[in-house]
């Protein structure tokens, strides 16, 4: 592939998976934190470990997963910059609140009803989000490249 090639849905999907472990792991560490450690209520935990996990996501999608099409012919890590806050919006509104609303739901349901451990609620909540978020990313957050 070269400098300006556009990485195949494949390698994007891997990025995206890539990017979204870590995320994961951003997302268990502030939940782990928030609850177990200073025990603020698993709902009210799991919104700030999700929207952590958000921001975090999103930096990375930007330098990493998406770079080509944020700064076409330069497929490198470079600094968040022009475009980037209404990407983050729509980042937000869109695989944030599939994220926090999905997430939500699913503990309500598999921690308040089903009994279920809260990290092994959340790992399943993780993971029953992610396709729907990279479809969003992919065709409207991400979706064009800038022009001049």
């Amino acid at each position: 592939m070269n400098a300006g090639a556009a990485p195949s849905p494949l390698v994007r999907w891997i990025r995206f998976n890539f990017v979204g472990a870590m995320g994961i792991a951003v997302q268990f560490v502030a939940l782990f934190l928030l609850k177990g450690v200073f025990h603020f209520d698993y709902l009210f935990a799991t919104a700030f470990a999700v929207e952590a996990a958000v921001i975090h996501n999103f930096v990375w999608h930007e330098q990493f997963t998406w770079v080509d099409r944020i700064n076409p012919g330069r497929a490198k890590l470079r600094t968040l910059g022009r475009g980037s806050g209404l990407r983050f919006l729509r980042f937000n509104l869109t695989t944030g609140a599939v994220s926090i609303i999905g997430n939500l739901a699913l503990m309500k349901v598999m921690v308040g009803q089903v009994h279920m451990n809260y990290l092994l609620a959340n790992g399943i909540a993780i993971t029953l989000c992610s396709i729907a978020n990279f479809l969003v990313s992919d065709g409207w957050v991400f979706g064009e490249a800038p022009t001049d």
